[in-house]
């Protein structure tokens, strides 16, 4: 078997432009996989970046040999290696949808291929409500977050920075610039987590993350003080590559520190690991170099003692990828859901996982694969890039 064919999207579905990458065999098998720069800036390029993948690495390849075409990736194309989120964006989305191929072609989940099912359901906690662009009071925030909670979520991902930008429409990441937070914001922010947690009560858990917005000291700072509300973990306090620091405000700040979407490759997350910086790795399988490359960072991280929850801010594919790890890994904590975006987003594909959480659990998929297909109803007019040659045998 041979991949004789590879199509690129990017999905418009509103602020997420999710990149897609589908794979075609001469056996007639379609394997899809999605990476992870559909938000912020750098779709286009990661998009494009596809395209010169898999013309030059995958299409007439086996798609079985999932790890050789991945070292083409890292030795071959010089940029392999030190990578960031546009090459590896690409090379996650294609590695995803070779793994897609070999479940389906196997008659198994991913996760199979991968140790087997370490669980009975997969917990999940809600993200995708608290931007605080759209919030001014800490109020506001508190009522949302009791939505969220009635809609059967028990863990819940709070963003307590970004600036509030009256009047836009959301279609961007706003965050603080040149790291400035003056006693005022840093007090907003104090006191937005002390409402969602006087709102939601104790048996709620609540992640905190605030998105590397500013310096060492205030962040050290701000953790310290919103200890008294019990937060699941502190995430991406600062810059994910200050090593030196993050072991500085670990030490200091009484709350497990989570990281890692900012990180490409286990050798981008070697020393954090190594250095005990953090409590949970967040390594996202959208951006790290696909399903495999988590699963080593994953392993790396348990034989330090440290927890792994995947990063999953991306569409149903990079949500479908999140799971099978879920399965497969044994120091998985929780898995990041986005259950509040429009219905394109979730269209992308036949059966999204996102729209089956109940009581805030997901069941272990069994259908082969990744066990979601592409919608082409959706993503045709979003095509960007087909790949193809003539297959020599």
């Amino acid at each position: 078997m041979k991949v004789k064919e590879a199509n690129i999207y990017v999905v418009e579905t509103g602020s997420f432009r999710p990149i897609i990458a589908e794979l075609i065999t001469d056996e007639g098998i379609v394997g899809i996989g999605e990476g992870s720069v559909g938000f912020g800036i750098g779709c286009k390029g990661a998009a494009a970046m596809a395209i010169d993948l898999a013309e030059n690495f995958v299409v007439g390849r086996d798609p079985f040999a999932i790890q050789d075409i991945w070292n083409d990736f890292y030795y071959n194309t010089f940029w392999g290696k030190g990578g960031g989120p546009i090459f590896y964006s690409a090379c996650s989305a294609l590695e995803v949808a070779l793994w897609d191929i070999k479940g389906k072609a196997l008659g198994v989940p991913i996760y199979e291929m991968l140790g087997g099912n370490q669980r009975k359901n997969i917990r999940v906690y809600a993200n995708d409500w608290s931007d605080s662009s759209e919030f001014e009071f800490p109020e506001q925030f508190a009522e949302r977050a009791l939505e969220v909670v009635a809609d059967g979520y028990d863990a819940i991902k709070l963003y307590p920075m970004s600036p509030y930008v009256p009047e836009n429409d959301h279609d961007a990441n706003f965050h603080v610039k040149n790291r400035y937070i003056d006693s005022a914001y840093e007090k907003r922010t104090i006191e937005v987590v002390k409402a969602v947690r006087e709102a939601v009560g104790d048996d709620i858990d609540m992640m905190v993350d605030v998105t590397a917005e500013g310096t060492t000291d205030i962040m050290t700072r701000i953790g310290q003080a919103i200890e008294p509300y019990h937060p699941f973990w502190y995430e991406e306090p600062i810059d994910a590559f200050d090593i030196d620091d993050y072991k500085t405000l670990k030490n200091k700040v009484n709350i497990p520190i989570a990281t890692g979407e900012r990180l490409y490759t286990r050798y981008g997350f070697r020393r954090l690991i190594e250095e005990r910086g953090v409590d949970i790795v967040q390594p996202d399988p959208g951006t790290c170099g696909g399903i495999l490359e988590a699963w080593k960072i994953a392993s790396m991280a348990e034989t330090a003692n440290m927890r792994f929850a995947p990063h999953n801010c991306g569409g149903p594919i990079l949500c479908a990828s999140a799971i099978q790890l879920a399965c497969c890994t044994s120091n998985f904590e929780i898995l990041e859901i986005f259950p509040y975006r429009p219905d394109i987003h979730y269209n992308i594909v036949t059966d999204a996982f996102e729209r089956k959480v109940k009581n805030g659990r997901l069941q272990v998929p069994t259908l082969p694969g990744l066990g979601v297909e592409l919608n082409h109803e959706v993503v045709d007019q979003f095509r960007v890039g087909h790949v193809t040659k003539k297959l020599q045998y």
